[in-house]
């Protein structure tokens, strides 16, 4: 199914050099930007965007899916992977910045905090 755009939960932002992100705020859509999931319990019918500012009422289109994209679950798996290779890398990272920066270990606590509000969601696509 293709990604459910009237979904509350589907977010789509546009960046200045011309990319764009389009995917499921509850990390639901292991095939995003191309596909949802077929019978996804967390779907509801976006009705009202209360107090939010929109930038524009057209939503990107959707990029070529790849030619080796199945059913089969490749592609989530390998979007996973990637999704897993970052999380892994996150840390040292942060920890160089704030060595530069001589940084007090805000940043470190924040990544801590957002890991765990992942967790608590009860689903995603990867390891968090």
């Amino acid at each position: 199914m293709p990604m459910r755009e009237d979904c509350k939960h589907f977010e789509s932002r546009s960046y200045p050099n011309g990319d764009t992100v389009r995917k499921c705020d509850h990390d639901l859509a292991p095939e995003a930007p191309w596909r949802c999931p077929e019978e996804c319990g967390s779907f509801q019918k976006r009705r009202i965007d209360v107090d939010w500012s929109q930038g524009s009422l057209v939503t990107p289109a959707t990029p070529d899916e790849p030619a080796g994209l199945g059913d089969d679950g490749s592609i989530a798996a390998l979007l996973d992977a990637a999704e897993d290779i970052v999380n892994e890398a996150a840390p040292g990272v942060l920890a160089d910045f704030e060595s530069e920066r001589g940084g007090t270990g805000k940043l470190r606590r924040l990544l801590g905090r957002v890991k765990k509000e992942r967790r608590g969601k009860g689903g995603g696509g990867g390891s968090g």
